[in-house]
C-alpha cells in the first residue's frame, strides 16, 4: 500500500507497524522502549508522529499503516514532544556522563544532543539509590535508569527468567529483584541480555579492567589470554571494520601489544570439546545413556537448569565449555611443560558474554588444588576499552598468528560462535565416530540461521538422530516443557543462552540491530566454508594433545581435567 511522508509518496507493506516501515524506506525514528521482535509497549512515546486527522500525537511503533495515511515524522510538534520527553528524564537523571561506563555509547545522551537540548528547564530530586554490585557479572545503578522497561521485558519475555521487575508505585518506581533484594540473591543467570538492552548505564557489566591491568603489570605473574570465536567478528565494530570483519590476526597483534604473553585461540578448546561431547553423544547413544544430551558451553543455560528444571541436570553434558577446557589445559599441560609454576599463570578469557565471568568463580572450575582454570573473563567491551585506553591502533598492526600449540583451531570450533555452529561441530565429528567416515556435506543447513528453535532428523550410518538448535532462555523453556510431556522426541540438543548465540552475547557492543547479528553469522560461516580443516578430530593439534598428555576422549585423565558436574542450586526467590 502507499502512504504519505513528510510529502512523499513511499510504499509499505500491509500489516507493519508505521514504525517498521519507516525503518524499511530509511527513516530512523527514535525509540526508548521498543525492542524488535517484541509486542510494543508504547510506554516512552519517544516514537510519537504526526499523523493527518489524528488530533494526537500517535506512538508509531504501536499504530498499524493504513492505506493513504499523511504522516509528518519531524514536524515542530514532534520535535517539540520528543525534546520535552528527554527533558523531563533529565530531570532526575545523575550529571556523571564523564565517569558512566556508557559515556559515548548512551542512548539518553545520543538523543540530548541529536534534540539539541542545552539547558536544563526542570528539576526534580535525584533520587539516592545504592549501587548493586553484588553480582559478579551484573552491575546495577538505578539512579540511572529511566523505566523504558528493555530489562524486565527481554528478561521475562526472552528469556524467560523473570529476574527482575517494576517495584514500588509512582515516583518510587525502581526496576529490581523480588523484594529489592540483590542480583545475586536473585534468579538472575548472567546472561547480560539486560545489559545490551539498556539504553542508559543503569546495568553494566562488572568491569575487570583495573585488577587485569594490575596482573599485567606484575612481574610475578605470566599473563595469557584466550579469545572465544565470535569476539574476533566484532570487536573490529569499535574501530571502523565492517559488521562481521574476521580481524583475528590483527587482534592477536593488538593483545600483545597490550603485554599479554602467550594469546591463545578458544576455538582450539572448542574443537576440544566436541571431542569430548562428540564422544559423551556417541558413548550415551551406544551404551543407554540419559537421552536427549544438552550442550553445556553456555553457562547462562547451565545455571537456568540448575535453577529452574534440576530434574535434567543428567542431561547436561559433563564437558566443561571451551573457556575452561583451555584454561585447565593451560595450567596443567602448558604451565608444567614448559616450567612454569601453575600458581603464576595469570589466565584471562575474553568472552562475548557477562556469565562467563560468573562461570569462571564457579568452585567446580578450579584444580583439586584450588588453582582456578581461569583467573579473570572479560568482555568484547572492555577489550575494546583497553584498546583505547592504551592507544593502540587496529588499522596500524599487521596480522598475526595465535601462539602454538593453542592456536591451531578447524573451522568446527570456530562455529562455535552462532547458534547451530556447536551442533553442527558435533556432528560432524560424530558421524566420523559411529562410521569412520566423514560426511559427505560438512554444512547441516536445518540448523543455521536465527531462527530461536530448529530441528531436524539426521542420519548417521543406522542411526536417526532428532536433532534441535536452540538459542534464547525463552524458547529453551518450551523445548524442555514439550520434552517433559513426551511431544518432543530428541536425542541431541544445542542451547545457546542468548538469542542468535555468542555473537549477540551479553558482552558484545551494545544494540539491537540484527542485521550487524545476521553479518557476523555470515562471517563465521564464510570462515568455515573457506577452511581447509572443517573438523574437529582432524585437528592435527588436538591429536597431538591426546597423544602427549590426555590420552583419549573420556579417558581418566581427559575425565578428571575436562569435565565437570552440576546439581540443583538453592535460590532465595
Amino acid at each position: 500500500m502507499k502512504i504519505e511522508v513528510n510529502g512523499n509518496n513511499i510504499e509499505v507493506k500491509k500489516g507493519q507497524t508505521l514504525l517498521d516501515a519507516l525503518k524499511d524506506v530509511g527513516i530512523t525514528i527514535p525509540t526508548l522502549c521498543h525492542m524488535e521482535d517484541v509486542f510494543p509497549s508504547g510506554a516512552c512515546r519517544m516514537c510519537v508522529v504526526e499523523v493527518e486527522g489524528d488530533k494526537n500525537l500517535v506512538p508509531s511503533c504501536a499504530v498499524e499503516v493504513r492505506e493513504g495515511m499523511k504522516v509528518k515524522t519531524h514536524s515542530p510538534r514532534v520535535l517539540r514532544a520528543r525534546k520535552t520527553i528527554i527533558e523531563l528524564l533529565l530531570a532526575s537523571h545523575p550529571d556523571d556522563c564523564l565517569y558512566c561506563e556508557r559515556n559515548g555509547f548512551c542512548e539518553l545522551q545520543s538523543l540530548s544532543e541529536e534534540l539539541g537540548i542545552s539547558e536544563r528547564r526542570y528539576t526534580a530530586k535525584k533520587p539516592d539509590y545504592r549501587i548493586d554490585n553484588s553480582s559478579v557479572s551484573i552491575v546495577k545503578d538505578s539512579s540511572k535508569c529511566i523505566l523504558c522497561g528493555r530489562c524486565v521485558r527481554v528478561c521475562e519475555e526472552v528469556q524467560g527468567v523473570s529476574a527482575i521487575d517494576f517495584v514500588g508505585r509512582g515516583s518510587k518506581s525502581v526496576v529490581a529483584p523480588a523484594f529489592n533484594q540483590g542480583l545475586n540473591l536473585s534468579s538472575c543467570i548472567n546472561c547480560g541480555q539486560c545489559v545490551r538492552v539498556c539504553p542508559t548505564g543503569a546495568l553494566t557489566e562488572h568491569s575487570n579492567i583495573k585488577e587485569l591491568i594490575s596482573a599485567l603489570m606484575d612481574p610475578d605473574k605470566v599473563v595469557v589470554v584466550q579469545h572465544a570465536p565470535s569476539v574476533s567478528v566484532t570487536i573490529g565494530e569499535y574501530f571502523g571494520y565492517k559488521e562481521g570483519t574476521d580481524v583475528a590476526g590483527v587482534l592477536n597483534a593488538a593483545l600483545r601489544k597490550l603485554g599479554f604473553k602467550k594469546v591463545f585461540d578458544t576455538a582450539f578448546s572448542a574443537d576440544l570439546t566436541i571431542m569430548e561431547e562428540a564422544s559423551e553423544l556417541v558413548h550415551r547413544i551406544k551404551n543407554g545413556g540419559k537421552i536427549p544430551m544438552f550442550t553445556s558451553c553456555s553457562p547462562g543455560w547451565v545455571k537456568y537448569v540448575e535453577q529452574f528444571y534440576p530434574e535434567f541436570l543428567d542431561n547436561i553434558s559433563s564437558c566443561k565449555s571451551p573457556q575452561q577446557m583451555l584454561g585447565s589445559v593451560i595450567k596443567n599441560y602448558f604451565a608444567p611443560k614448559n616450567g612454569i609454576d601453575p600458581k603464576k599463570i595469570f589466565s584471562v578469557s575474553i568472552m562475548p558474554c557477562t556469565a562467563k565471568k560468573f562461570e569462571a568463580e564457579r568452585k567446580e572450575m578450579a584444580s583439586e588444588h584450588g588453582v582456578p582454570d581461569i583467573d579473570l573473563a572479560i568482555t568484547t567491551r572492555e577489550l575494546a576499552k583497553l584498546f583505547k585506553m592504551f592507544h593502540i591502533d587496529f588499522q596500524s598492526l599487521e596480522p598475526e598468528e595465535s601462539d602454538n600449540p593453542f592456536g591451531v583451531r578447524s573451522s568446527a570450533g570456530k562455529i562455535f560462535g552462532v547458534s547451530g555452529g556447536v551442533m553442527e561441530a558435533a556432528l560432524r565429528t560424530a558421524h566420523f565416530l559411529i562410521t569412520g567416515k566423514e560426511m559427505e556435506n560438512f554444512e547441516v543447513k536445518q540448523v543455521r540461521d536465527l531462527e530461536g528453535i530448529k530441528e531436524t532428523t539426521i542420519k548417521i550410518g543406522d542411526l536417526e538422530l532428532n536433532i534441535a538448535a536452540v538459542s534464547g532462555l525463552g524458547n529453551a523453556k518450551k523445548m524442555l516443557e514439550d520434552i517433559k510431556a513426551g511431544k518432543k522426541q530428541i536425542h541431541f540438543m544445542e542451547v545457546m543462552t542468548c538469542p542468535g548465540g555468542c555473537i549477540a552475547g551479553g558482552g558484545q557492543p551494545y544494540g539491537l540491530d540484527k542485521n550487524k547479528i545476521a553479518q557476523r553469522m555470515k562471517s563465521l560461516y564464510k570462515i568455515d566454508k573457506d577452511s581447509k580443516v572443517r573438523c574437529s578430530h582432524n585437528n592435527e593439534s588436538i591429536k597431538n594433545l591426546y597423544r602427549d598428555f590426555l590420552g583419549e576422549p573420556l579417558g581418566e585423565k581427559s575425565h578428571k581435567l575436562l569435565h565437570t558436574k552440576y546439581k540443583k542450586r538453592k535460590t532465595n526467590y
